[in-house]
């Protein structure tokens, strides 16, 4: 049915949520945490993995800090591993969309939603994501948050969507993510719509604890909730 404020902006997470890589990203993290000496099998590798599950969504720099308090010099050079090993990765194996998602970005833009996708990936990571992905066409900006100031949990990159999209409500804003940390940035940057989707790391009781308004089961359920919920 009609919505009184129609939704015009859908903000997308990317890993969990529109490309199907979380093993790839799991995989860098431990790479990453174990080049500074925190291996498998031992109880500081344990309680690293424990922070970088809690911890998906946020920018990836924040997660080794997080990890090596203190330290930023480790923290910068895991950080600096972790972009090698994903990009690696992708390069051995590619990308791949997550069933339905884009013919649901295409759905969206035909109804006049403009799509972001906002990401706690740098900037240069995100442009290898781009360019192997090859979305040019589907999708209107790509925030990081070097873009913004701050990234996930912080409200900074839906906020700088809409800025830059030229949006005039923030409740014409929807954001959809796999994290808890996903569901906290779209309610703080007000979000009709914060969207819960189970294809990622996160529980669905994890994602309402986070402040999920909608779970849905896929990303390519998105199109219909969008069309069809009043706000």
């Amino acid at each position: 049915m009609s919505t009184a404020i129609p939704i015009r902006l859908a903000c997308l997470d990317l890993a969990g949520t529109t490309i199907g890589d979380i093993a790839m990203v799991e995989r860098a993290f431990a790479d990453a945490i174990a080049t500074q000496g925190i291996v498998p099998g031992t109880g500081a590798y344990a309680r690293a993995m424990v922070h970088v599950h809690r911890s998906r969504g946020c920018p990836k720099i924040d997660v080794f800090r997080g990890i090596f308090p203190g330290n930023e010099a480790q923290a910068q050079a895991a950080n600096l591993t972790f972009e090698r090993a994903y990009e690696e990765a992708i390069e051995r194996a590619g990308l791949v969309p997550v069933p339905g998602t884009v013919e649901a970005l295409d759905k969206l833009r035909d109804e006049g939603i403009k799509i972001a996708l906002i990401t706690g990936f740098s900037r240069a990571t995100l442009g290898r994501v781009l360019s192997t992905l090859g979305w040019a066409d589907k999708i209107d900006l790509a925030i990081c948050p070097e873009d913004a100031g701050r990234g996930r949990p912080w409200p900074d990159m839906v906020l700088r969507a809409f800025l830059r999209l030229g949006l005039d409500d923030v409740r014409q804003v929807a954001v959809a993510g796999d994290s808890e940390n996903d569901m906290l940035c779209g309610r703080r940057a007000g979000a009709s719509v914060v969207a819960g989707i189970l294809t990622g790391v996160h529980s669905k009781e994890r994602l309402l604890s986070g402040g999920a308004t909608h779970i849905i089961d896929s990303v390519a359920d998105l199109p219909a909730l969008l069309l069809d919920t009043a706000v």
